[in-house]
């Protein structure tokens, strides 16, 4: 109940969910009180052009995305880096995909999970003695999330018997504890999107996992030098929002708690 209690809650905190419902209530409120729902239009109209801007949604995103370096190329033939070497397990945290039978498992995950499933394949190439440990639950009858990031890991080359699924975890906070059960003591290599890293992070060490943060799927995405097209708004941009205020959140409730 409390899950489903936290996503219904969030869902309506989202930026597109919440400037509709500003701009819903003012145009309601304004047939009795014009003056107060027109300012409630008008902050809903300023927050979704703000929201939806392309500079705004990358200075959102990017203090999240900053926190922990991105893991280097590794060099081919080189033994794994110091940091990585001690790492018995690499961890996919998990994301999204789509139901949809005729397609691979690949073009099934959604584009952080792709993202992160790649990213692990890449450590554990150069991780031979590593398992993989892969998240996410099932709607009833469906392939669990973690089911499909194993094949998508299989298709790329992994075997399947250094894969573990994880399929009761919910959200971060069960996966991370799930996760100490499994490994204890041992190191891992923790993978999920570069702006859900910190939270992540937050959790899992909480849970006294000893990790390295592997982060990946960066959202935002910026020129090193000023370009006009930068000051327009798009799709992304509102998703790029999304995601940043999404993250607030739920470290705001942690540290509520």
């Amino acid at each position: 109940m409390g899950f489903w209690l936290k996503k219904f809650t969030s869902f309506w905190l989202m930026p597109f969910p919440f400037c509709v419902s500003l701009i819903a209530v003012g145009w309601l409120l304004g047939r009795r009180q014009p003056r107060a729902g027109r300012g409630l239009i008008a902050i809903g109209l300023l927050l979704l052009l703000l929201f939806g801007n392309k500079v705004v949604s990358d200075r959102l995103l990017r203090p999240l995305e900053a926190v922990y370096p991105p893991v280097p190329e590794f060099q081919a033939g080189a033994p794994a880096p110091e940091p990585f070497r001690e790492c018995r397990y690499v961890v996919v945290l998990g994301s999204g995909h789509a139901d949809v039978s005729e397609w691979s498992a690949t073009d099934k995950l959604s584009s952080a999970g792709l993202a992160r499933v790649v990213e692990a394949f890449r450590l554990l190439r150069v991780l031979p003695d590593a398992r993989l440990i892969v998240s996410g639950p099932a709607d009833p009858g469906r392939p669990s999330h973690a089911a499909v990031l194993a094949a998508a890991a299989e298709s790329l080359g992994i075997a399947s018997s250094r894969i573990i699924r994880i399929e009761e975890a919910h959200d971060t906070e069960d996966e991370a504890r799930i996760v100490k059960s499994i490994v204890g003591g041992a190191r891992i290599a923790l993978v999920t999107s570069a702006w859900h890293m910190p939270r992540a992070a937050e959790l899992f060490r909480a849970e006294g996992v000893d990790f390295i943060p592997c982060p990946t799927d960066y959202a935002a995405r910026f020129n090193e030098t000023f370009h006009w097209g930068d000051l327009t708004w798009d799709v992304e941009s509102l998703d790029r929002s999304t995601k940043a205020v999404h993250e607030f959140l739920g470290r705001l409730w942690l540290r509520l708690r």
